[in-house]
């Protein structure tokens, strides 16, 4: 095993919240700890609790009951908590949230100020009859008000769910209609990419088509929104009324807080129910512990309302951190805004995607020479998983003494199975450490562990806290079951071909439905984009299995940068540099050019949904796609494949 590519210093080490834990817990390393936290589940999620502060009406009676049962467990039977209660338990003047977009700084708010406007806000639903268990709804640009309508909601028990403004009307009604919001609130526009992008004539769709919305407020944008045709329709600022001292709801620690949705991209998505302690008590441990969130940090994540890492953020005010807020392109005005952003606002912790990290890379910006940095600490990646090569970008050109912590997990649990870890090492294209609490394992096609350094699935072979409590709409759990449990019965199986790693670490190697299996062998299509995309020519690629002659050939679809052009000598150098830095196996039987690749609204490459046009199947919800006109050539794609 090669060393690792960056050490934290001891200083760091004894400054970190997670060696205070250790300490605390009687622990001196992670391995000990992580141990800890699955062979007894009950103490360390009490001390975990007890670290973090919960802040709770009522105590649990136990830790959890049913623990032999998955699903099935149930966590902190008897406790009574409230979520927006414990984001708001800070009430100074020091900044919770911080607004950018691409013209620069916007609105913010301090501790005390964001306290009184939920307050107020709340206030506003009570008098609409929101009780606990209705929903409220955002189609919402990433913006202060966003947060205080989530809180809002939360703090009288409702349930929040969004999607971003970007969503055409079938996007949001596909997901928002399955949950009968009672109220929405909406952005009235929105600037991407310095062009801008007025949203009456969809919400106006979006309430035709969902009879439950009651009211619509419309949160203001440049320009003056257009409130014709949107029912009991007013602007935010007048719906809020006067500031007011919040009151929050006592709930169980199970009652419902958020729904978020799969990315429905080979079928309507499926609406996931988190509950409003297991989401707290995870985003606690993962931000704490596992980032090193810090009160006196600044912490930024790139997303937006429809990506579950905005959920995520967002719980940062727990731990009376400064949340960073940005709405629009990473790219705009140029390939360092966000490096500005760290620059001005003083950011610890910076999170991006994988694919924004290689595509910083490919501009050619050096943001260690073109910026200062010094307050960067921590950068989280996820989305997809980040390239070896994108390690040594990060450490080479960006910072040297910087904790770049790969991290993955997923909307289905709202939080992480496997992340970073302040107080150790980190190695190259490696996630460092199964998150705490988490008993995570890779599992051959025989439901049995696999050895260090073999591929198989991701699996979590117990209880915790963030499981879902189910599907929308799936009285008997049937369908909650099938998608998690059927593969591995009593076992969550994630959908992630995996590989643990001497180090104690992980690979990810993509989804496990997207593997490709050419002459009967399995492998991932990360190690494919690792190879390629290091390539200059390649600005980004997708590899697909494509049935042909009773074999499944590998497929690999390039967009080139600058306007360049596939041509044999390209060719070669593509299936070369993946036999050099794969395997022979992974070497493409086909290379295309394409001028755009589909991806999801979080910016992951939507696979399958190119695999079922190559197979000239439906992709049956492409308002899941960020871009679904790019899959409009792939028939043609097509066709030329099956004439060759």
């Amino acid at each position: 095993m090669a060393g690792p590519i960056w050490t934290p210093s001891p200083e760091r080490i004894r400054a970190s919240r997670l060696m205070r834990f250790m300490s605390e817990v009687g622990h001196s390393d992670y391995a000990g700890l992580h141990r800890w936290s699955v062979d007894r589940p009950e103490e360390f999620w009490s001390a975990l609790w007890d670290f973090c502060g919960v802040v709770a009406q009522r105590e649990p009676d136990r830790v959890v009951e049913a623990f032999d049962r998955m699903p099935g467990a149930r966590w902190f039977p008897g406790a009574e908590l409230n979520f927006a209660e414990n984001l708001l338990r800070f009430d100074d003047d020091r900044p919770a949230l911080v607004a950018w977009n691409e013209q620069g700084r916007g609105r913010s708010l301090t501790y005390r100020q964001l306290r009184l406007e939920v307050g107020a806000l709340a206030g506003a639903m009570e008098r609409e009859g929101i009780q606990p268990g209705d929903r409220v709804a955002g189609f919402v640009a990433n913006v202060p008000e966003a947060v205080t309508a989530m809180l809002a909601a939360t703090s009288l028990g409702a349930v929040w769910s969004s999607c971003s403004p970007d969503f055409g009307a079938k996007g949001a009604i596909d997901r928002l209609g399955q949950i009968h919001p009672r109220i929405l609130f909406a952005s009235g526009g929105y600037v991407y990419g310095g062009k801008r992008y007025e949203c009456s004539e969809r919400l106006a769709t979006i309430c035709r088509s969902i009879d439950s919305i009651e009211r619509v407020v419309v949160i203001h944008s440049a320009s003056e929104p257009d409130l014709r045709g949107l029912r009991s329709a007013r602007l935010y600022d007048e719906y809020l009324g006067k500031p007011k001292v919040p009151s929050f709801k006592p709930l169980p620690f199970g009652h419902p807080a958020y729904i978020l949705y799969t990315s429905g991209t080979t079928g309507p998505p499926k609406c996931i129910v988190h509950s409003a302690g297991g989401t707290l008590l995870q985003h606690l441990k993962e931000l704490a512990l596992h980032s090193d969130l810090q009160r006196q940090d600044c912490i930024f994540f790139f997303t937006s309302c429809g990506w579950m890492m905005w959920n995520w953020l967002v719980s940062g005010l727990a731990l009376g951190s400064t949340v960073i807020l940005y709405d629009g392109s990473p790219f705009c005005p140029h390939p360092g805004s966000l490096f500005d952003l760290v620059d001005r606002q003083r950011i610890s912790i910076f999170g991006v995607g994988a694919k924004l990290i290689s595509a910083v890379e490919k501009s050619g910006l050096e943001p260690g020479r073109s910026h200062s940095l010094a307050s960067l600490r921590t950068i989280l990646s996820t989305g997809s998983p980040l390239s070896p090569d994108s390690f040594d970008f990060v450490y080479g050109k960006i910072k040297p003494d910087v904790h770049l912590a790969s991290i993955s997990g997923g909307t289905d649990i709202v939080s992480c199975f496997a992340l970073g870890n302040p107080t150790g090492p980190v190695h190259r294209g490696e996630l460092q450490v199964p998150g705490l609490g988490m008993r995570v394992d890779v599992f051959g096609d025989d439901g049995k562990p696999l050895p260090v350094g073999a591929t198989g699935e991701l699996v979590c072979t117990q209880p915790f806290p963030a499981m879902p409590l189910g599907f929308w709409n799936d009285s008997d759990g049937r369908k909650y079951r099938e998608a998690y449990f059927e593969r591995f019965p009593g076992v969550w199986h994630h959908g992630d071909l995996c590989e643990r790693r001497p180090s104690g670490g992980f690979r990810i190697w993509g989804r496990s439905d997207a593997v490709l299996n050419p002459g009967g062998v399995r492998i991932g299509t990360a190690e494919i984009y690792n190879a390629v995309e290091a390539m200059p020519e390649i600005a980004e690629a997708v590899a697909v299995g494509f049935q042909r002659g009773g074999d499944e050939q590998v497929v690999l679809l390039v967009m080139l940068t600058n306007d360049g052009v596939l041509d044999e000598r390209l060719v070669a150098d593509i299936k070369q540099t993946v036999r050099r830095r794969a395997s022979p196996r992974h070497v493409p039987a086909e290379v295309v050019q394409v001028d755009d690749i589909p991806r999801t609204r979080s910016g992951k490459v939507a696979e399958l949904a190119v695999k079922r046009a190559l197979a000239g199947r439906p992709v049956t919800n492409t308002m899941a796609l960020a871009n679904p006109d790019a899959l409009d050539a792939y028939k043609r794609v097509r066709d030329e494949l099956l004439a060759r």
